[in-house]
């Protein structure tokens, strides 16, 4: 792994870990490797854990920059309940690295009856982003059926296309249309990341109608009877999926070092119904 930091390299100045964890994963070395790298060299995981943070939280020289302003929660009046569009939305739980919420309340069981309703006879197997041309496929590694709400497609779509610009401090132009996912049971999403990898030939192509994505928001339609957690491997988290519940993440960078891995974890039973709202840097086209 080229230069291992050993017991006397702890006082590593941030800018010397932020330059050793870019090359490292210039070489294609992830997160969980460089953290069994320094726990390897003596460092405790606490202190592992810390310094990769910081160290990942601020691209070094030369890699990929976070944009100037980014989509999130005002959280700096410290209350359990955010104003969103004239809607009250209660904060769950919040994380700093990443960025992360969970809010309870976001919709409520009407407008989640109602999407469910409008996307049901739309729903055909969902596809993913297809890295080497930009396009659309099946892929085995997502089970679920799906559709796409345009932007501003009925007042339904628009209500809740507001709340969440308000909520998030981020214009809906910036955001992609509302999917609708429903998973039966069996059914998953293994762990992914929702930005387009700038390594993969297909990207340029899907930057062209608005950027990369840098946010997401996922909405739990309804309560699936067991299973279907959101989980994020790196975090050690899992988000159960409530009725009306929604969780944000963001991941200013396109790298696997904002530790966004995430997926859908396998419904046990019953279904599950989720909306994802994918917010970009720019105007989506």
């Amino acid at each position: 792994m080229g230069y291992n930091p050993g017991m006397a390299d702890r006082a590593f100045t941030p800018d010397a870990m932020r330059q050793w964890a870019s090359a490292q994963y210039a070489r294609g070395v992830g997160h969980a490797a460089m953290r069994q790298a320094l726990l390897a060299a003596g460092w405790q995981p606490e202190q592992a854990d810390a310094a990769l943070a910081a160290a990942l939280d601020t691209p070094a020289d030369g890699a990929c920059a976070a944009p100037r302003s980014l989509p999130g929660p005002d959280l700096s009046a410290a209350t359990p309940t955010l104003e969103a569009d004239g809607h009250a939305v209660r904060l769950l739980a919040a994380m700093e690295r990443p960025t992360l919420a969970v809010f309870a309340q976001l919709l409520d069981a009407r407008e989640c009856a109602a999407l469910v309703q409008a996307a049901r006879p739309r729903l055909a197997r969902s596809l993913t982003v297809e890295t080497q041309t930009g396009g659309e496929a099946v892929n085995a590694d997502r089970t679920s059926e799906g559709m796409f709400f345009e932007r501003g497609e009925s007042a339904l779509v628009r209500r809740i296309e507001a709340r969440i610009a308000a909520l998030l401090h981020w214009p809906v132009d910036h955001g992609e249309g509302l999917q609708v996912l429903r998973y039966g049971p069996g059914a998953e999403y293994k762990p992914h990341y929702d930005y387009f990898d700038p390594h993969e030939a297909g990207t340029p192509a899907m930057l062209r109608r608005g950027g990369q994505r840098i946010a997401t928001l996922v909405m739990y339609l309804n309560t699936p009877a067991a299973g279907g957690a959101t989980v994020f491997p790196d975090l050690a988290l899992q988000v159960a999926p409530q009725q009306g519940h929604a969780v944000f993440f963001r991941y200013p960078r396109p790298e696997p070092q904002t530790r966004t891995l995430h997926g859908g974890a396998p419904v046990l039973a019953g279904e599950k119904w989720i909306a994802t709202k994918w917010l970009r840097e720019g105007i989506f086209e």
